[in-house]
């Protein structure tokens, strides 16, 4: 007999926690009322992201092709290129890369969020740091991230305080946010200039150049891949397109329907540098493309649409038990949340839980209207129920 008894208490103890709640509540307000204002001043966003539903179709039905046309190209512009068929074979590519002993710095991803990447590296003895600030926040106050854009939303800024204050050892005013962003940005000032390795995932990747596109809004990334001699990307199999005029469009389409009038910097990142020559950036470039059961879900006709997904969140805060629970829907140890994020946990890691966690969904659709790719999220997560109500049989 399968046990619920650990899905429904981590359920069951979000919906009572008023500061998660109160949180959330905050969050969704705030990225609706952004939502529909960046849809009226950007109208034609609808068109593109229908282009851009196009785009992925393709992309995903020829993914093995476009992996090989895109590890091609970074060895072309005099970068290391590796295919990682599992999340074991992922992180030894980074162990072996890393080594020991060393300053990392390290970009939001949820990619290597799922491998766990942070936690293995500093158990193989480095030092790593999450150099955006929410991801920073959830790496030293936990349990994990809440929302793929914003992972600390459950966070007050009345716990941030107490936190910077034990952590730091300065005086802190919990109603000085911008003076508790300040403290932290001069602490990863030093972190940045004297790390080893600096890591990042990818919004998008350019299969005719080799170029990763990441999205951001604190300069953070662009300070913590450029400054470090080494530089590795982790990147899904399925954030790959055809080309750089198809990375644009992916990029507009997740910062429009991510909440953001204006994205404050698109980094684009092609090859090493020569640090001789006095640019800035890399010596070592190496980046390494993610399968983890994504080759297996593009030749499924259910699961496949879960690849289409572009992060930008936006079915998160449109769901009605997302806006209850949070991010403790997919599980405490998954490195997803919601709807979206208990397919993508089907599909990498581990399916019973992902199974238990489906029934948790109303099937009420909405997720699929504030999605830009239409993904039909009711009908997935009733599929892996039927799939999981098989097996029991």
């Amino acid at each position: 007999m399968t046990d619920l008894s650990g899905v429904s208490s981590v359920l069951n103890n979000a919906t009572e926690d008023p500061i998660l709640r109160t949180a959330l509540d905050r969050a969704i307000s705030s990225y609706w009322k952004k939502r529909k204002d960046v849809m009226k001043r950007y109208p034609y966003i609808q068109r593109l992201a229908e282009d851009v539903r196009k785009i992925k179709e393709w992309s995903i039905d020829h993914m093995e092709d476009l992996v090989q046309q895109a590890s091609d190209s970074v060895e072309r512009s005099g970068g290391i290129s590796y295919i990682a068929k599992t999340a074991d074979e992922a992180r030894k590519i980074v162990g072996d890369v890393v080594g020991s002993g060393k300053i990392v710095t390290k970009a939001k991803s949820i990619t290597t969020e799922e491998l766990k990447l942070r936690e293995f590296l500093i158990e193989r003895g480095n030092e790593v740091y999450e150099t955006d600030l929410g991801e920073f926040l959830v790496q030293f106050l936990g349990p994990k991230p809440m929302h793929f854009i914003s992972p600390s939303i459950h966070l007050t800024r009345e716990r941030v305080a107490e936190f910077l204050r034990e952590f730091m050892g300065a005086e802190v005013d919990k109603d000085d946010i911008e003076g508790m962003v300040a403290l932290v940005r001069k602490f990863l000032r030093d972190k940045y200039f004297n790390a080893n390795v600096g890591i990042s995932g990818a919004n998008v990747f350019a299969a005719d150049s080799g170029a990763i596109f990441l999205i951001e809004n604190e300069s953070n990334i662009r300070l913590s891949i450029s400054l470090p001699p080494k530089y590795i990307a982790v990147v899904g199999m399925e954030k790959i397109v055809p080309t750089m005029e198809d990375a644009w469009k992916v990029v507009e389409v997740i910062s429009r329907y991510g909440g953001y009038k204006v994205t404050s910097y698109v980094d684009t990142i092609l090859g090493p540098t020569k640090r001789d020559s006095g640019d800035l950036g890399p010596e070592e470039f190496h980046v390494i493309f993610l399968d983890n059961g994504r080759s297996e879900a593009a030749k499924d006709p259910i699961l496949k649409q879960t690849l289409y997904c572009l992060r930008c969140g936006a079915c998160q805060y449109l769901c009605p038990v997302f806006g209850v629970v949070g991010g403790y829907w997919a599980g405490l140890k998954s490195a997803y949340s919601g709807g979206i994020g208990v397919m993508w946990e089907y599909i990498t890691e581990d399916r019973e839980t992902a199974s238990l966690h489906s029934f948790a969904c109303l099937l009420c659709g909405r997720c699929k209207e504030a999605c830009p790719m239409k993904i039909d999220q009711p009908e997935v997560l009733r599929e892996i129920r039927r799939r999981f109500m098989e097996g029991l049989k």
